[in-house]
């Protein structure tokens, strides 16, 4: 083997202007003949390869390219295709995929969930009554692929069984290791198969490895690569781990493989420790992950450079990979597309070829043993003390809010008068073209903003129509001026930029494009007030406030590395705040301070939990406990994981959370069962993120399900997130089954409370 190879575990699929999704959105809407479209997807992707193969990358990953998930397409290689959608065998069909993502008129989507602790989200497995078989080798014909259309010897990735069926469901405890073994024969056929086509590596993801294992699961893990090593014949085999250090490093690593990928960015120190107090194993392969995956800072290539030097005290030259800490997924594709970005902004950038730049960079210190021509990045500096100093006063002052939520309530509920399960809306309305065309044409200035002003007027004016018309209890104004949740109060904040085409994938087509906070978060003027002040004065029901929280701005952000988390939030926190006490100052007594993504910035690691939680539930609070008693203070949260968090979540200081439980058929509600939960609550009682228009039964049992453990007079009914990106008539149509759902149901127990 040569020295210093270079490698990458996975390639962002989007494409640099959102080629794929787009493509992927024709299809779906009829456009796009299925040959063509398929055609469309296979150009994408042997570029993909070619970009990494004139990049130098020496292992260039194939089989991480998907159409939409890749523990979806794990689930239709192997057949597991759940009850509802009538599947009778055989290679699930490219309309059938779709349908078990998205969901159909017959069959509601499967579940959808964060993957670990990142804002992509994969689609849930579900394993029960269904019998595995390989249906298709999806791996092996990508392999193919590469291997003849575009000249490269890929290295195939598969996720392991191990952790395909932990982050799945439908199974109880003690059937895990059966569920494990059902698939297992099948697997070594892939392996067997990839290995026979002429596959030298062999990439297995097994993320789930971070995790501290039982003796039960070593067993499980042992016996899987096992039966991979046996299966595996010439080829070899890389466990590849990512996003935290490995908890059980030497039973991973004894484990029978060739090579082992570790995240040497994302561990604290934990994984170079392991290596330095145990070893590496003779003859294995350390790929180590030194360029951060899921950042776009550049690196500071010589301290890279320094660790990789380190490692080879316990590993040879020809044995040490270089690679990114995970898939590249994570971060957008190039800086070449960014023109418009300042100079000094774009140098301290690195998205994903730049990264493989990076990697190339190291190869070539390591082979000459010399650091040529480097110098390092330059990070804008933070001058703006003041900020700083006016932060610190702010989470001195902030505590819980003046009364406990006990007496809130009785003062809440004094002033709005609400029915029982009151109806409302998490906050966006749909996105239609003309909103989209009508945002593009002001910011090209070639609509005035007075003319853009009236045209959000007229949109709002039109929903809170609707919103009466379906008697919704408490009103929205829809968000038409905002194009992102994030984006929008960050172009209206100090310290952030934004960029032109700096997309990650969500999920399915949905793409985010994160904001880049360089500098001091500073509040500069009001964000919101004009509008929803607006919208409150058309009707007489209530109108919430909708604002991001700083949690998620935080988390859905690219944030400098070389900043504490906690003082990034405050800052943006103490922004926030003053928004809060501009709404509340303009008659807007109900607020939303949404945190959809508070949890999938927990620690993946127990014991790094709470530490986290203490300045995220910190931050929230400094948002909004000096509101007064009587102002309601609404949240959201995206997760069905409720349990860990609970606790935290209870402190917050929000009078109403809801929380998105639509896909996880009503699985979350459980955690209250064991749980005391004190203040009002909504769970999602239908899915946004499916074009099908629920049935009221089905709603009716979402209700009763939570009223099973909670107190109807804390339950609110809602769905499970914002209608941003779903059509007006199904919006219309839904919300009319959920409001007459939660009308049935309240005539059925409104005599027995």
């Amino acid at each position: 083997m040569n020295s210093y190879l270079t490698s990458i575990s996975g390639y962002p699929r989007i494409g640099e202007k959102r080629e794929w999704k787009r493509s992927i959105e024709k299809y779906w809407s009829g456009e796009t003949k299925q040959t063509d479209f398929l055609q469309e997807m296979k150009e994408l992707r042997l570029g993909y390869l070619r970009t990494q193969k004139e990049k130098g990358i020496d292992m260039i990953p194939v089989g991480d390219f998907s159409l939409y998930d890749h523990i979806l397409d794990t689930a239709a290689m192997f057949g597991l295709v759940p009850e509802r959608f009538e599947y009778d065998g055989g290679s699930v069909s490219l309309d059938l995929y779709f349908q078990m993502a998205r969901g159909s008129k017959q069959a509601v989507a499967m579940e959808m969930t964060k993957w670990f602790n990142t804002n992509y989200h994969y689609i849930v497995p579900e394993l029960n009554k269904c019998t595995p078989s390989l249906v298709h080798n999806r791996p092996l014909d990508l392999f193919l692929e590469a291997k003849n259309e575009a000249g490269i010897t890929g290295k195939p990735v598969v996720i392991s069984p191990f952790t395909f069926v932990k982050l799945g469901k439908g199974y109880m405890p003690e059937e895990f290791g059966s569920t494990v073994y059902a698939l297992l024969p099948h697997y070594e056929t892939v392996i067997r198969e990839l290995s026979e086509a002429g596959a030298d590596w062999i990439q297995i993801d097994d993320p789930s490895l971070q995790f501290t294992l039982t003796e039960e699961e070593k067993e499980i893990v042992t016996h899987v690569y096992e039966a991979l090593s046996k299966a595996k014949g010439t080829s070899r085999l890389l466990i590849q781990t990512y996003f935290d250090s490995i908890d059980d490093y030497t039973f991973v690593t004894s484990l029978p493989v060739d090579g082992f990928g570790l995240d040497f960015v994302h561990d604290r120190g934990e994984n170079a420790s392991s290596i330095e107090e145990n070893g590496f194993p003779e003859e294995k392969v350390l790929f180590a992950g030194v360029i951060n995956g899921r950042n776009i800072w550049r690196a500071d290539v010589r301290e890279k450079w320094e660790l990789l030097k380190s490692m080879t005290t316990y590993t040879s030259e020809d044995r040490l990979i270089i690679q990114p800490s995970c898939s590249l997924l994570h971060v957008p594709v190039t800086t070449e597309s960014e023109t418009k970005m300042p100079e000094f902004l774009k140098e301290g950038l690195a998205f994903a070829n730049e990264k493989l730049d990076e990697l190339q960079l190291l190869q070539s210190a390591l082979r000459e043993k010399e650091l040529l021509d480097y110098v390092a990045p330059v990070i804008p500096g933070r001058d703006r003390v003041h900020v700083q100093k006016e932060v610190k006063q702010a989470e001195l002052d902030a505590g819980d809010r003046s009364r406990p939520f006990a007496e809130r309530q009785v003062l809440q509920r004094e002033k709005f008068q609400l029915p029982l399960l009151p109806t409302t809306t998490i906050g966006s309305f749909p996105q239609t073209t003309e909103v989209r065309k009508k945002r593009q044409q002001w910011r090209k200035n070639e609509l005035s903003a007075t003319d853009y002003a009236s045209f959000i007027e007229q949109e709002t004016k039109k929903w809170i129509d609707i919103q009466e018309k379906l008697d919704l209890d408490v009103l929205v104004h829809g968000e038409f001026e905002r194009t992102d949740m994030v984006e929008f109060f960050g172009e209206k904040l100090k310290g952030f930029y934004f960029t032109q085409f700096a997309w990650v994938q969500s999920y399915g087509s949905r793409c985010v494009k994160p904001p880049v906070i360089y500098g001091d978060v500073e509040f500069i003027h009001e964000m919101t007030v004009k509008e929803t002040v607006y919208a409150q004065s058309l009707t007489s029901r209530p109108v919430k406030g909708m604002l991001t929280g700083p949690v998620t701005i935080f988390n859905w952000s690219f944030v400098r590395e070389d900043v504490p988390k906690a003082t990034v939030m405050n800052q943006i926190a103490l922004a926030l705040r003053k928004e809060v006490k501009a709404l509340e100052k303009q008659g807007i007594y109900m607020i939303q301070v949404d945190e959809p993504a508070i949890r999938e910035g927990l620690p993946l690691k127990k014991r790094n939990e709470q530490e986290y939680l203490n300045y995220a539930v910190k931050a929230f609070k400094l948002s909004v406990s000096t509101v007064e008693p009587d102002t309601q203070i609404h949240t959201h949260m995206c997760y069905s994981d409720f349990e860990k968090i609970i606790d935290s979540i209870s402190a917050m200081g929000a009078d109403v959370i809801s929380i998105e439980t639509s896909r996880s058929h009503g699985e979350l509600i459980s955690a209250f069962e064991s749980y005391h939960y004190d203040k009002e609550i909504g769970l999602g009682v239908y899915d946004i993120h499916s074009p099908r228009v629920p049935m009221k039964e089905e709603i009716i049992q979402n209700i009763h399900r939570a009223l099973r453990v909670l107190d109807p007079k804390q339950f609110w009914v809602n769905p499970d997130c914002g209608l941003k990106t779903r059509k007006e008539e199904e919006t219309v149509a839904a919300l009319q089954v959920m409001v007459e759902a939660a009308k049935e149901v309240r005539e059925q127990i409104k005599v027995t409370v």
